[in-house]
């Protein structure tokens, strides 16, 4: 008979590179339209205003789904819902190739996003279900890496599909790739661990909490949930996950939408050198979101305190991007600029580890709808942010953006520092209410 392995296994770390290829091709499928717009715009004679338009079709739906997203997550289960969420969206982006004008361009992204809003609050249910929690900041670091990494990787791949093969194909092949994932993941994943073949009981152990001697608490998860919508809207600490997201995310929408316009027309790069610039920050990015993820879970690990294991970190992360970005606006330096504005998102990104950690922690058995919540929240930020970028450069200010940026970035760290508590449930009325003893 074969010894039974005495550390962990490797079943978490199979799914965990399932999603992160998944937080990938999320990116792939919502940053290919940047890449192409230009080819886009010269059949359709699309001006300014209507390409912005039809980006921001995207970002509103995926702002006003997510909760939905969330809740199906946590009621049906991540396996079911993300190969369907998967496959609906990926349909969605082969169809944007087949789009005759403004309007139809514009339907086919809103409803792109309305698939993608699910993607990250229903895979943070499948993490709350397979990882422990000092390990849930690594996990929600890497995937979020990973989808840094396809927003970097993008436009290298769309124009070489694009040059090779015309601009309707990129749409197709990415849709095929999701497809694929949807597939593999519908085949190679459980919801719950137990029922997993590539999990011992070692390891198994190791998820739940309890050790191969059979010490520690065995942590109790719920998959079907009927979701308390009065009481996660009335928990104040419900309300401060969001605020401090929607701090967060209206910034990275800056480095996600502007930084290339702003390095050429302000900086005056080149074309070519402004992209490639514009580039390095999401590197850098990639780095911060690991790094971060694996910092709040040391902390935790080290001092077993929640609270300062996801605090300090993301506080360190925002105050840190202000101490890079204010400089990066104020400086006549163009490549000073470019440095500051790569070490100002590796701080950003840092925060993303303890921000998506936070739902699971706070959330239970309803993390699904609470990333939801956040994440909806956080996205309104960031259909705010460009929009405001514009109006202040058309006023006549291109520094002006990036201290409004700074501002609300210091109001978030204070956010986390007095108001958010990672220890608190966002449930705890009902949870008071369970703990009572029949008939009291």
């Amino acid at each position: 008979m074969p010894a039974q392995p005495k550390g962990p296994g490797v079943g978490r770390w199979y799914i965990l590179a399932l999603i992160s290829l998944m937080y990938l091709i999320t990116y792939l499928d919502r940053v290919n339209i940047s890449t192409v717009a230009p080819v886009i715009s010269k059949e359709f004679n699309f001006d300014k205003a209507t390409m912005g338009i039809i980006f921001s079709a995207f970002v509103w739906s995926y702002a006003l789904f997510q909760v939905p997203g969330g809740w199906m997550g946590d009621r049906f289960g991540p396996r079911r819902v993300l190969a369907v969420i998967v496959s609906y969206w990926s349909v969605m982006t082969a169809l944007t190739s087949l789009a005759t004008g403004a309007v139809s361009f514009f339907l086919v992204r809103f409803l792109f996003g309305v698939g993608e809003a699910g993607a990250f609050p229903v895979a943070t249910r499948a993490m709350q279900l397979w990882y422990p929690r000092r390990e849930r900041g690594l996990a929600q670091g890497v995937t979020h890496s990973a989808s840094r990494l396809g927003a970097a990787i993008t436009p290298p791949i769309v124009l070489t599909i694009m040059l090779g093969l015309g601009w309707r194909w990129v749409f197709y092949i990415c849709g095929a790739v999701g497809i694929i994932w949807a597939v593999a993941w519908y085949l190679t994943y459980r919801n719950m661990p137990e029922e997993h073949p590539l999990v011992g009981s070692a390891e198994l152990g190791h998820i739940r909490g309890v050790d191969e001697n059979g010490n520690g608490k065995q942590v109790q998860i719920e998959l079907k949930t009927v979701v308390p919508w009065a009481t996660l809207l009335k928990s104040p600490n419900m309300w401060a996950v969001m605020c401090a997201y929607f701090t967060y995310v209206y910034c990275l929408w800056i480095f996600l939408t502007w930084l290339p316009t702003y390095l050429i027309e302000y900086r005056q790069f080149t074309l070519l050198k402004g992209g490639l610039l514009a580039s390095l920050p999401l590197w850098a990015g990639v780095v911060g979101d690991t790094v971060g993820g694996l910092a709040t879970d040391w902390l935790l690990v080290k001092t077993g305190n929640t609270k300062l294991a996801r605090r300090l970190v993301a506080i360190v992360g925002m105050l840190g991007c202000v101490v890079f970005i204010v400089p990066a606006a104020l400086t006549d330096d163009a490549y000073v600029a470019v440095y500051c504005l790569t070490a100002a998102l590796f701080f950003l990104e840092c925060t993303i580890g303890p921000s998506w950690s936070v739902p699971m922690d706070v959330g239970g058995k309803y993390s699904g709808t609470v990333s939801g919540m956040m994440n909806m929240a956080g996205n309104f930020g960031g259909a705010l942010s460009p929009m405001v970028f514009g109006f202040l450069v058309q006023v006549g200010s291109w520094v002006a953006p990036f201290i409004v940026a700074a501002v609300l970035l210091v109001v978030g760290a204070a956010v986390w520092a007095f108001w958010l508590d990672p220890e608190k449930s966002v449930l705890e009325k009902e949870e008071l209410l369970a703990a009572k003893p029949a008939g009291a």
